[in-house]
């Protein structure tokens, strides 16, 4: 491999890396979005009405307030289980739990109407005592058929599965650049006139590593099952297009570099197939490199 193309692979790598550490991976999940109206007991729509989300796994919290068509959308929400709040003046509050599946647009209308006052008997409390809790509304309460909760609790658990296999699969990315990187340093002895059998060893075991490593990447994505009607777009689309050019580079790379390796030992110059092995490195690192950072860099 020539030394300034393994120079700008070097680059490429090291601001690779740079970026990776500074910002975490993004989820290869489409984001959901919660909709619905909100009417009193007369059937009336309400506006200003408060609606409310938290994301009961991150902890991160959206709101809006419907029309004055009683309308609310609540778009761009991260897939997960929620805890959602819908509040008036003068109309109480309920809440309820549900889950959002990726790229799911779900309904949730609502409809409030004003608390009655319950009858006290003496000495039952005192007027400042604060009174007894409900329970939370089902989804049922709010408008669900039993058909739809069911199929997003089916939808949840794949989607469970599916966002820690992803996340392994990311881990194991980002622990992958690090040899691959120190892989493509070590070419630039393996590879020049001055060449060593050491400079060709610890080129050779660095790439093993990293092969090793980017396989077991490469599994935790493949096996992570797939939640039905979930498009794949935008950089995740690109993402799985890189694949197509690094996976292939990453099996030939290792048997065209071990045909290198026993022409260098034998005193041979690199020559026929084996002299592309500098070529389809250069090709599979790159494409590596750019799948990564389109899931690292919002552009």
């Amino acid at each position: 491999m020539k030394a300034g193309a393994a120079k700008v692979v070097l680059g490429v790598g090291i601001l690779m890396l740079a970026l990776l550490l500074s910002e975490p991976l993004r989820a290869q999940v489409a984001d959901a979005t919660l909709s619905g109206t909100i009417t009193d007991s007369s059937g009336a729509f309400v506006p200003n009405v408060r609606i409310s989300v938290k994301n009961l796994d991150t902890g991160q919290s959206a709101a809006t307030q419907s029309n004055s068509a009683g309308l609310y959308v609540l778009p761009k929400l991260a897939p997960g289980e929620y805890e959602v709040t819908i509040s008036a003046d003068g109309l109480g509050t309920k809440v309820a739990r549900m889950t959002l599946t990726p790229g799911a647009t779900l309904t949730m209308n609502a409809a409030l109407a004003a608390p009655q006052a319950q009858p006290q008997t003496p000495g039952e409390k005192l007027p400042n005592a604060p009174s007894s809790s409900k329970a939370e509304p089902s989804l049922q309460d709010l408008g669900f058929p039993p058909d739809q909760i069911q199929g997003n609790a089916k939808e949840q658990a794949l989607l469970d599965k599916r966002t820690h296999m992803l996340k392994v699969h990311q881990r194991l990315g980002l622990i992958t650049t690090i040899p691959l990187i120190a892989t493509v340093v070590t070419s630039i002895g393996a590879g020049g006139k001055n060449t060593s059998n050491t400079d060709r060893n610890v080129h050779m075991v660095l790439g093993a590593v990293a092969g090793d490593l980017y396989f077991m990447t490469a599994y935790y994505a493949i096996r992570a099952p797939r939640v039905p009607g979930t498009p794949t777009r935008g950089p995740i689309r690109f993402h799985k297009a890189m694949a197509w050019i690094h996976g292939p580079g990453m099996i030939l790379s290792p048997i065209l570099g071990a045909m290198a390796y026993s022409q260098r030992n034998n005193g041979e110059k690199v020559h026929g197939i084996a002299a592309a092995h500098g070529p389809v490195a250069i090709v599979t690192a790159g494409a590596f490199a750019a799948a990564l950072l389109s899931v690292s860099v919002k552009f």
